[in-house]
């Protein structure tokens, strides 16, 4: 799956936040980069969907015979990302072989490459636990027909038949499932890896997916951040079938507090839209978007009003969604009520028509 969600949000700013900076034109998704640091060349891979790039970053290491790149995420499994890769490793490197893949979490446009580039270049991969083999697990086309459980989840939210029918016959049609890489190297929370003369500490957030690793320079205030901070689109959070009764939302939630307490001089580079500088501000503007979901929520279900997590999905998107949009909004309104569910402001009871209702709490 790719990160085609965060397009639902664009934060808004809370009045008198501090401002995010841009210090770089971005490049063009042509096989040019742009040097954000020393040794750190920042790459654009397209995406034929609204969100219409992902963001590489390669990281020289070495001198000598030991000098080489590693690089940061791939884009997706396309013809056109193969090509730009060859270019890149072609014509970007000065002739220095690639030396390892670090892959920040399994989404399709950020690991869709990860078998192909490690097989072409004979280099490892690195990527944690949880990611890795969720990744494995959701590898393989949705069958037919859909499980049952899948199924279940979507009925319970309310989300009506011909709709859990478009949406299936969307999964099913999926153009980017790539084959899977065999084996990895583990990434823990703290590790460091040794790059180039820098120490990246691995600092790993939860919430848009199990166990996602980010890249931390203290010494240089450099993050690389995935999709853990994005400068303007919120990352998608949402409740799946695989994990009905978690509570994402606050997973999210104590990954930005972790983030928070990096410096506030920190350049962050995330794996969609610019690089900027503005690490707290930009926190704060998404810890507000969240609190303002919220609010739409209890306000909607104001006056004894109950609602479904699809009705729900109308008050937080209240605007035509195509099928697989619809599919994450869902899961992302159903993330909101779970926190507050969980938060004890909201009830939730089966009704008969086997469909799941939340109503403020008394």
């Amino acid at each position: 799956m790719a990160d085609t969600a965060p397009d639902l949000h664009a934060s808004v700013p809370p009045p008198g936040a501090e401002s995010i900076v841009f210090p770089f034109a971005p490049p063009a998704p042509d096989a040019s980069v742009v040097e954000v640091a020393p040794g750190i060349l920042w790459l654009r891979m397209p995406m034929p969907m609204q969100l219409d790039h992902i963001n590489i970053y390669l990281l020289r290491d070495g001198s000598g015979a030991d000098a080489g790149w590693y690089i940061v995420d791939t884009g997706l499994n396309t013809s056109a990302c193969k090509a730009l890769w060859e270019e890149v490793v072609a014509t970007r490197l000065d002739g220095l072989p690639l030396k390892g893949l670090v892959c920040t979490h399994f989404h399709y446009d950020h690991a869709g490459l990860a078998r192909w580039l490690t097989d072409r270049y004979a280099i490892p991969l690195w990527m944690t636990h949880g990611e890795f083999f969720t990744m494995r697990a959701l590898g393989e086309r949705l069958p037919e027909p859909a499980p049952e459980g899948l199924v279940l989840f979507h009925q319970r939210a309310g989300m009506p038949e011909e709709r859990i029918a478009r949406m299936l016959a969307g999964l099913r049609k999926d153009p980017f499932m790539p084959p899977q890489p065999e084996s990895f190297r583990r990434l823990r929370a703290g590790d460091r890896l040794e790059i180039g003369g820098r120490r990246w500490q691995i600092v790993v957030g939860e919430g848009h997916s199990p166990e996602h690793a980010c890249l931390y320079c203290a010494e240089d205030a450099i993050l690389i951040a995935g999709d853990q901070l994005l400068p303007r689109i919120t990352s998608n959070v949402l409740v799946s079938s695989m994990e009905p009764e978690g509570n994402p939302l606050q997973l999210w939630l104590d990954s930005l507090e972790r983030l928070d307490r990096l410096s506030p001089d920190t350049l962050v580079l995330p794996s969609h839209e610019r690089v900027f500088r503005g690490l707290r501000p930009r926190v704060a503007e998404l810890q507000a978007h969240h609190r303002h979901q919220f609010d739409l929520l209890l306000a909607a279900l104001a006056g004894g009003v109950r609602l479904s997590a699809f009705e729900a999905m109308e008050v937080l998107f209240p605007r035509k969604l195509k099928a697989a949009e619809e599919m994450m909004a869902v899961g992302e309104s159903l993330a909101h009520l779970a926190w507050l569910r969980y938060a004890g402001k909201l009830v939730r009871r089966l009704d008969e028509d086997g469909v799941y209702r939340f109503a403020l709490a008394a």
